[in-house]
Parts: structure tokens; sequence; C-alpha cells
């Protein structure tokens, strides 16, 4: 037995839960904020099967796309960078961590 930890950003967080949901897979949603701009994030553990781990992981890379945005130059400012004009970064996607789980118990 696997857990997987995925962290997804808010925007795709509902349309993939919905996916792993119908797909019968055991999800548990937590609230979370990322590290450099402090945005708002999902964890998801999902627990799986050791055949499992590639059709969930698919349908989290599928529900999970990078896009760009310009970030306000104030936001950037906090951390000592100072670009004169809104600067652009890629945000979503998804960080995920699959770990051996020695015992499962649902009581």
């Amino acid at each position: 037995m696997k857990l997987i930890i995925a962290i997804v950003s808010n925007d795709d967080s509902p349309a993939l839960m919905k996916e792993l949901v119908r797909n019968q897979y055991f999800v548990t949603k937590l609230s979370s904020s990322g590290g450099f701009l402090r945005r708002g994030n999902t964890t998801l553990m999902i627990g799986a099967k050791d055949n499992e781990i590639d059709d969930i992981t698919k349908l989290i890379s599928d529900h999970s796309k990078t896009r760009n945005e310009l970030i306000p130059s104030s936001v950037i400012s906090e951390f000592g960078i100072m670009p004169s004009a809104p600067f652009e970064v890629t945000v979503g996607g998804a960080t995920i961590f699959v770990v051996q789980v020695e015992d499962f118990m649902k009581i």
C-alpha cells in the first residue's frame, strides 16, 4: 500500500478531487499555502494500492496544469527582488510524493 501526497493549486483541486472520487479513490483534502508566492494550495492525501499509482498520477497530471500569471512587483519586493514592472511566473502543476505505508486502519 502507498500514500500519495499531492500538492496542487486551489484552482485545480475541485475538478481533480471530483475525478478521483468518480474513479473510487479515497482522498483527504488539506488546505495549505505555498512558499514563494504564499498562494493557496491544496494538499491531497490518497491511499492507493501499488497497481493504482500510475492511474492516479495520470489523473493528477491531467487535472493540474501550469499557467503563467503576472505578479505585482509589490509582492516580489517582499523577497528582496525589485523588478520595476509586474513579474511573470509559472504557477499551478503538482508536486507528488509517493511513500510506502506500513499499516493502514480504518476505524
